[in-house]
């Protein structure tokens, strides 16, 4: 049990907050029987949110001895509030948060009163640690939205209140904190909490509990404030001791599987942590995706057996047959099915620095599924200030944008309204392996219902044997002026004389058709490579060896073509001519138009071209003979 010690600064003692127990069995007994209430807090840089939870847990008698001082410590040394001590460094974990006197990471505390267990996330206010606050919201049922008096209603205010929103976080504490420095001015307190209404109403948010307080004096955090008469509302501890969070309760059972556990061959268990609903021993569940059905005949815990689980609880599952699961599956009841889909729209928070772009291939985390994705469509940016819709072809760092998405394969979903386990995800950058989105479902799209693949009676292998040859694509990348068209060309005609069926998808030729409403920014960049590769999958299916010639600058889009068509019949041929003689030569001028300032997007120049890495064949294309290179690449290609 936390004990503590008295401070001599008479305005840091703790203020009672409820009945203690009376011995430890007693306290463990009330814990056991409390519900827990998760909120964060969160809002503009400096408006008090680690001050603020510092003062709770110093008022709810939640620190031991030697927190406190080591908390007097380092208020000497890094405080901001002179020889009294300062709450936020019981927050502010990081050196560096301590030495700027801001909060960086998302810190979690645990503390508790006699009506309830709290766990508390203090989220950064400055606006490129967004992702972290998106983070800390993901999770809780209250959000504590903090202002400054002396501030008002801000921009970073309005982003974080446009992200609970988003998160379907219901209520809303609008802690209007250092009213001690507008002299407690009740005519400051109501214009600030008019202000948020307003925009609360544009976010759709009913529940808004406004509380003016001053987190460094205590007014209003667990005592009322004698400074302010003019409010009748409860504390900020009454409020979150007594708020009411009613749970959704979901006749479903959602079960997305962790872990297969086999540790010998009498036993085969499936482990996961139970995310909606309940299950009973002796229920008929079934796997999403293959349909696949059986009864449960165990509930195993590491305390013992159980006869149903419910929500929250993480337990493994046997079954009376076997069946054909692994991690990523999700296990619903038989009779209740989940749905699925491979294109959805989403509410997108972009949480890196590097450009979000459509076409551009991202891992998608759904639950414990995994897929490829990428954004097809960028409907909307929303305006932070003002809700309103922008149009936009890329998302930028803390962009909050409605978009629609593609899968790779189809996985298990719900909106997020209904279901925050399947209606969340995040998407990772396929190379830097960062997280750089979390999203919201909206809903299915429709045509993910409606388009379903024809089966054909010719395959590829029969139009391949007609052939006499295998489809290939043969992926020409380089520099502009390198040589890929050259080369590209001089090798169709030799493998025409071989009598092989061929085509050449070049560059300049597709631009004039296909991909002529594209520009040269990376977004369209990306776009052109992605439909190229489409195209290309198409050909070889046909049976076709298809050669494209195209700068492809991104590895990302190269890697994406070479998933799409296949490794076994990708051959990336890496055209590897320095950009002094590619400028030297300058066929088409465009050098010169970009070294003159008239191409603002030129590969090599003022856009960046990404050399492959571990190409299959790399031609050199700044003095060799024409004849060799074609050659080798026969004999590297097997022809």
């Amino acid at each position: 049990m936390p004990r503590r010690a008295k401070s001599p600064v008479s305005e840091f003692e703790p203020h009672a907050v409820g009945e203690r127990p009376e011995s430890l069995e007693a306290f463990l007994l009330q814990q056991q029987s409390q519900d827990l209430l998760r909120f964060i807090t969160c809002g503009s840089v400096d408006d008090g949110k680690s001050t603020l939870i510092g003062r709770l847990l110093w008022e709810a008698q939640q620190l031991f001895e030697d927190q406190i001082a080591t908390l007097k410590t380092e208020s000497r040394k890094y405080g901001t509030q002179g020889d009294q001590m300062d709450f936020a460094l019981l927050v502010d974990g990081l050196a560096a948060e301590r030495e700027q006197g801001i909060t960086i990471d998302v810190a979690y505390r645990f503390f508790a009163t006699s009506r309830r267990k709290f766990i508390v996330a203090d989220t950064p206010g400055h606006e490129q640690y967004t992702r972290n606050m998106a983070t800390g919201a993901s999770t809780a049922d209250v959000a504590v939205l903090l202002i400054d008096a002396r501030q008002g209603v801000l921009t970073q205010t309005r982003r974080h209140a446009t992200l609970v929103a988003l998160m379907g976080i219901k209520q809303v504490v609008l802690a209007i904190n250092k009213m001690d420095l507008v002299g407690f001015d009740a005519i400051v307190f109501q214009r600030i909490k008019e202000d948020f209404e307003h925009l609360a109403a544009s976010l759709g948010m009913s529940a808004v509990t406004a509380i003016p307080l001053s987190a460094l004096r205590g007014d209003n955090v667990t005592r009322r404030s004698a400074s302010m008469p003019w409010y009748s509302g409860p504390t900020l501890l009454a409020y979150l001791e007594t708020v009411r969070i009613s749970a959704p309760e979901s006749k479903r059972f959602v079960f997305p599987l962790q872990w297969v556990n086999r540790p010998d061959s009498e036993f085969r268990g499936f482990c996961g942590t139970v995310t909606e609903g309940l299950v009973r021993v002796g229920d008929e569940v079934c796997v999403t995706a293959s349909g696949q059905k059986a009864r449960v005949t165990e509930i195993v815990t590491m305390d013992g057996n159980l006869s149903q689980a419910v929500t929250g609880d993480a337990v493994t599952l046997r079954l009376d047959k076997e069946i054909d699961a692994s991690r990523g599956d999700v296990i619903s009841l038989a009779h209740m099915p989940l749905e699925m889909t491979d294109q959805f729209e989403a509410a997108v928070v972009w949480m890196h620095q590097e450009a979000g772009l459509m076409g551009r291939n991202y891992e998608i985390k759904l639950a414990t599924q995994s897929a490829s994705a990428s954004i097809t469509t960028i409907k909307h940016r929303i305006d932070i200030n003002t809700q309103a819709h922008e149009a936009a072809n890329a998302l930028a760092l803390n962009d909050i944008s409605v978009c629609n998405l593609a899968l790779s394969r189809p996985l298990v979903f719900d909106a997020y309204a209904h279901s925050r386990a399947l209606g969340s995800f995040i998407l990772i950058d396929r190379f830097s392996h960062a997280t750089v989105a979390a999203g919201m479902i909206r809903h299915s799209l429709r045509r993910a219902q409606n388009v379903h693949m024809q089966a054909l009676s010719i395959h590829r292998a029969d139009r391949e044997r007609l052939n006499g040859h295998a489809g290939k694509v043969i992926w020409f990348t380089g520099l502009s002026g390198s040589g890929k068209s050259t080369i590209a060309n001089a090798l169709e005609v030799a493998l025409h004389r071989q009598g092989k069926r061929t085509y050449i998808l070049d560059g300049d030729n597709v631009r004039q058709g296909l991909n002529k409403d594209l520009g040269f920014t990376d977004a369209d960049r990306v776009e052109n490579i992605r439909r190229i590769a489409e195209v290309a999958k198409l050909m070889m299916d046909a049976g076709v060896i298809v050669l494209t010639a195209f700068i492809s600058p991104f590895k990302r889009e190269r890697e994406m073509a070479r998933e799409l068509i296949g490794a076994q019949g990708f051959f990336e041929v890496f055209v590897n001519t320095s950009l002094a003689v590619c400028e030297q030569r300058d066929p088409k001028g465009l050098y010169h138009k970009a070294r003159g300032g008239q191409l603002p997007n030129m590969t090599g120049i003022n856009s960046a071209y990404e050399a492959p890495e571990c190409p299959n064949f790399i031609a050199d294309g700044s003095g060799a003979f024409l004849d060799e290179i074609v050659s080798e690449l026969l004999e590297a290609l097997g022809y």
